[in-house]
């Protein structure tokens, strides 16, 4: 599969982003192992792996900037829903000198997750088998981020205990998500969005886009 390599330097490339041959060689084999398991544990709906360079690897390397510039050396980050480690472990092997976390209720997937990270000699990463609801961090984290949560609603009540005061959530959404930050308003008004991009997807044609939310000073909260 020596053409998804080349995929995958090449949606890079387009989206700035440049790998190193170690980099590079760990992503294409992290899509080799998910479609190998995929055929047996259905850990995702993507079942071509040329589709899973570009919906999945690509995907989640389209936030990379802004967690680079969001966090510094040693700075601890959890996905949450993370499935087979999306964006999780990109993210993280990409960022080495980042303190990663990915959390997914689903034993097979986290379990496909340990496996990827023992092949691949990823050390950076703590795979968590946990309900969202119930696992309670030692220490909080600088950021969240998920690419799964329907709303923003739900992910700030499932995630609110895992952040620093001072931390950020990021949430990778589809359209721009107009509506969910209105309901976020009535249900959190001391949460605000900090920042949204839209995102470039190499090999993708759909909208992606990223809303950065922060916690306001109550006292200023409206």
């Amino acid at each position: 599969m020596k053409n998804l390599e080349v995929m995958l330097q090449l949606g890079a490339e387009q989206m700035g982003i440049n790998l190193s041959p170690e980099q590079l060689a760990r992503l294409h084999r992290y899509v080799e192992l998910l479609a190998k398991w995929n055929k047996v544990y259905n850990l995702t709906a993507v079942r071509d792996p040329k589709e899973m360079v570009s919906r999945h690897i690509l995907d989640s390397l389209s936030i990379l900037s802004h967690v680079e510039r969001l966090t510094n050396p040693g700075s601890r980050f959890i996905d949450v829903g993370s499935g087979p480690g999306l964006p999780g472990i990109p993210l993280a092997i990409m960022l080495p000198d980042r303190d990663v976390s990915t959390l997914d209720c689903v034993g097979k997937k986290t379990r496909f997750q340990q496996q990827v990270c023992a092949e691949l000699d990823i050390t950076n990463v703590t795979v968590l088998n946990e309900r969202v609801e119930k696992w309670q961090p030692e220490q909080p984290y600088d950021l969240v981020m998920s690419r799964a949560f329907s709303s923003f609603s739900d992910m700030i009540k499932g995630t609110d205990h895992f952040l620093k005061s001072d931390g950020l959530w990021l949430a990778m959404k589809g359209i721009h998500p107009d509506v969910e930050l209105k309901e976020l308003k009535s249900f959190r008004p001391d949460i605000s969005a900090k920042e949204s991009y839209s995102l470039t997807v190499a090999g993708c044609e759909g909208q992606r886009h990223l809303v950065i939310l922060e916690r306001m000073d109550r006292t200023q909260a409206v």
